[in-house]
């Protein structure tokens, strides 16, 4: 009778530069799996960060960057203003974005968005990551804003250094002449600032300037929805008293503010969705379309519509808060 012998077969296992023999046989004597041994850090990619820091330090010494008419830095922008932003989008609220290839590659155009957030406007801000990273053409997305955010000090310049400006129709038209992508959230206070029992409602979009702008200047206008940003903060109550005495339009109660303090401030980590509609052509209407109120009416009406018909389908796909 001839005795079986169990031979361990070698493979050459390839990693960190080096090779090394495995024996695959397991104590059956069949081949067993080959280990997995993980790759070092690729020392290239910090020394490709450690230089574009570098250069970057270099630009803000030596003044060459540059700075438009609005206030606009592009550099101070990308390379820094930006940077907190991505991890709240990819890790935080895990942002789907859909529909990009609506948006424009180029040229003026109008991004009009439902508005919620309560203790910040975290909706614009996640919009604004969207378009830039996630969008081929990488657009900033030159927001309009209340007064008060520009009223507020550091956060005032930060904002224009972001690029946004004041919500009003001759700095629309001036960017969107120039070619911009703008953004504005038409619901304004009354959308950030209504109660959790209204979320997803959408309140009352003003008397449709931003229809205006677009008619004047040709440029289409991208209906956005964004589902996620009203669990952020749930707003349970006001405290009108105290918002009048600090000049805010409203003084919000949650779940965790002011009741934890600082803390309250936290945003709660829910799925987010955003949705970039088919863009409504403004360039087929004659130079006084702005002019006729039925018209801007109309169209202001029927962007409103297609938002909160499409909150509401996106409302009915989502399984879970917190979870999407």
């Amino acid at each position: 009778m001839s005795e079986a012998v169990a031979e361990a077969r070698v493979i050459p296992i390839r990693g960190g530069g080096r090779e090394r023999a495995a024996d695959t046989r397991n104590g059956s004597g069949r081949p067993g799996p080959v280990p997995v041994t993980s790759a070092p850090p690729d020392p290239s990619v910090w020394e490709q960060k450690i230089t574009e820091a570098m250069a970057f330090v270099r630009r803000r010494l030596t003044g060459e960057y540059e700075v438009d008419e609005f206030g606009f830095d592009p550099d101070l922008t990308d390379n820094l203003l930006m940077t907190p932003l991505r991890p709240l989008y990819e890790k935080y609220f895990r942002v789907e974005a859909t529909g990009l290839s609506n948006v424009p590659a180029e040229g003026g155009a109008l991004i009009v968005a439902n508005h919620s957030g309560t203790m910040f406007p975290m909706d614009s801000l996640m919009t604004g990551v969207a378009v830039h990273d996630h969008h081929p053409g990488n657009r900033h997305l030159r927001m309009l804003g209340a007064d008060l955010v520009f009223n507020v000090p550091v956060l005032g310049a930060l904002a224009r250094k972001a690029g946004h400006t004041l919500a009003c129709n001759p700095d629309a038209e001036r960017l969107l002449r120039r070619g911009e992508l703008v953004g504005v959230w038409p619901e304004g206070f009354k959308g950030i600032g209504k109660p959790f029992r209204d979320r997803y409602k959408l309140q009352r979009f003003g008397r449709g300037g931003f229809v205006s702008a677009a008619l004047r200047t040709g440029a289409p206008i991208v209906p956005c929805s964004i589902v996620g940003a009203e669990e952020i903060y749930p707003m349970l109550g006001d405290l009108r008293p105290l918002a009048r005495l600090l000049g805010l339009p409203y003084f919000p109660l949650t779940p965790t503010f002011p009741w934890l303090g600082p803390l309250g401030l936290v945003p709660l980590p829910s799925k987010w969705y955003i949705e970039f509609g088919e863009p409504i052509r403004t360039d087929g209407f004659d130079q006084h379309a702005a002019e006729d109120p039925m018209l801007v009416f109309n169209l202001t009406d029927q962007i409103r519509e297609t938002i909160q018909q499409t909150l509401y389908r996106l409302l009915t796909q989502r399984r879970n808060v917190f979870l999407g």
